[in-house]
C-alpha cells in the first residue's frame, strides 16, 4: 500500500538521484555546439510523439509538469498547434520530460508508466496533470493517486512507479542532464523549431509565424 509517508520518501530527490547516480539539478553552462544529431537524439525511455513522421517541421519541447508557463503552453497554445500544424501532417510535435524539482518527477514518470509506448494516451495524461497542476503543487500525493487511478492503475501500480521501480526516474532524469549539458536547456519550455532554440512562453502567432516559413522553403 502506498502512503503519504512513503510516497514523500520517493519524492526525496537528493536521495533518487544518489540513488541512481545523477546529480541533475545543477545547472551547467557549458559552450557545447547543438548539432542536430544531438538535437534529434531519441530520449533514453523513446520520444512520445504526435504527428506525421514525414512532417517537414519538427517541434521539441522541453517542459516541466509543475511549470506555470507550460501548463499555460498546454493549455492555451498548444490545442491550437494540433489542430493547425499538427493534425494536418505539417509538424511533427515530441514532448521531452524536463523535471525542475521532485513532484514534477513523480508526475513524469506516472505519464510514462501509465503511457508505456502509446502516444496518445502519454499526451492525455500530461495534459490531465497540467489541467490539474494546482493541485499537483499543492496536494502531490492525492493528485498523483487520483490521475492514477482516473487511468486504470491500482495504488499498488502506483507505487511501483513512483517509489520502488527507479528505472523510469532514473532515464527521465539522465535526459534532463543530456538536455541541459548538451543542448544548452536551462528553463521551462524550451522548444527546439527545425533546430532552433526558442526559450520561454511564446504564443500561438509566434509559432505560426516560425513554422510557417519552413513550410515554404
Amino acid at each position: 500500500m502506498i502512503t503519504r509517508r512513503t510516497f514523500n520518501t520517493a519524492l526525496a530527490f537528493a536521495g533518487t538521484a544518489a540513488a541512481i547516480g545523477v546529480s541533475p539539478w545543477k545547472l551547467i553552462s557549458m559552450a557545447v555546439a547543438q548539432e542536430p544529431a544531438q538535437i534529434a537524439k531519441p530520449s533514453t525511455l523513446g520520444d512520445m510523439a504526435l504527428g506525421s513522421k514525414d512532417a517537414p517541421v519538427t517541434i521539441i519541447e522541453y517542459a516541466s509538469m509543475t511549470c506555470p508557463h507550460c501548463a499555460a503552453f498546454e493549455k492555451e497554445v498548444f490545442p491550437q498547434l494540433k489542430s493547425a500544424y499538427i493534425d494536418t501532417g505539417k509538424v511533427k510535435f515530441i514532448f521531452r520530460e524536463f523535471p525542475l524539482d521532485q513532484v514534477a518527477l513523480a508526475a513524469s514518470a506516472l505519464a510514462r508508466c501509465v503511457a508505456k509506448d502509446d502516444s496518445n494516451k502519454y499526451f492525455a495524461i500530461i495534459s490531465i496533470l497540467f489541467n490539474q497542476q494546482a493541485d499537483l503543487q499543492t496536494q502531490a500525493f492525492e493528485t498523483i493517486n487520483r490521475v492514477g487511478k482516473q487511468a486504470g492503475f491500482s495504488e499498488a501500480m502506483i507505487k511501483a512507479c513512483v517509489q520502488d521501480d527507479l528505472t523510469v526516474q532514473k532515464g527521465i532524469l539522465a535526459d534532463r542532464e543530456y538536455a541541459n549539458k548538451t543542448l544548452k536547456i536551462d528553463s521551462t519550455p524550451s522548444f527546439f523549431i527545425n533546430g532552433k532554440l526558442v526559450k520561454g512562453e511564446t504564443s500561438f502567432d509566434s509559432f505560426k509565424g516560425m513554422i510557417d516559413p519552413l513550410l515554404k522553403s
